[in-house]
């Protein structure tokens, strides 16, 4: 396990590089598959890593919570190397309710990964609709747990969609992510 911080390629009010990736319910997912929501959190995760582990009930309950906000899981992780990070293993965690985010996709070539400047798992941005584009406005830390047994008692995703939601700047510092590091295939 390598320890990484988030790092992103993206600033404040870019707009987010679209994507087509399957998804482990069979259908196959776009930026304008949530077209309909106010905002959307993108988060680089996986199975296996213990810091995304950590954040997957913080994860479910966020797209329980909220009806105008998708929460998408995209896992890049090389499952080769990994095999807990496959598309079959991402089904069953689906299927056994440990994941149950709004999507849950597969970035097998990692080409979503690079686009956005991920680094480690969880690495999540969160994108408000504007005028039918999503632009960047918080990138950074989930929550104050930075480590896996920490319990945390801030929790900057939801204060950064409560923002949004209200139609408010997102006035949080960015203070990166950390966790596993992406697996890539190329390593």
């Amino acid at each position: 396990m390598v320890l990484k911080e988030s790092d992103s390629k993206l600033d404040e009010g870019d707009l987010a590089p679209e994507f087509e990736l399957p998804g482990v319910d069979g259908e196959t997912y776009s930026l304008a598959d949530f077209a309909d929501d106010e905002a959307v959190l993108i988060v680089f995760t996986c199975n296996h890593c213990p810091y995304a582990q950590a954040k997957f009930d913080l994860l479910n309950d966020l797209a329980a919570e909220y009806d105008d906000v998708s929460i998408v899981g995209i896992n890049p992780n090389d499952a080769a190397e990994y095999p807990e990070d496959s598309f079959e293993t991402m089904q069953e965690y689906v299927e056994e309710g440990r994941i149950q985010y709004d999507a849950y996709l597969r970035d097998e070539s990692q080409a979503v990964a690079e686009a956005y400047g991920a680094v480690c798992t969880p690495d999540p941005f969160l994108f408000r609709r504007e005028d039918d584009e999503f632009r960047l406005v918080y990138h950074g830390r989930l929550d104050d747990a930075l480590n896996p047994d920490d319990e945390p008692t801030r929790f900057h995703a939801r204060e950064a969609i409560e923002s949004v939601l209200a139609g408010e700047a997102v006035d949080l510092e960015w203070q990166p992510s950390q966790g596993c590091s992406i697996k890539w295939t190329d390593d």
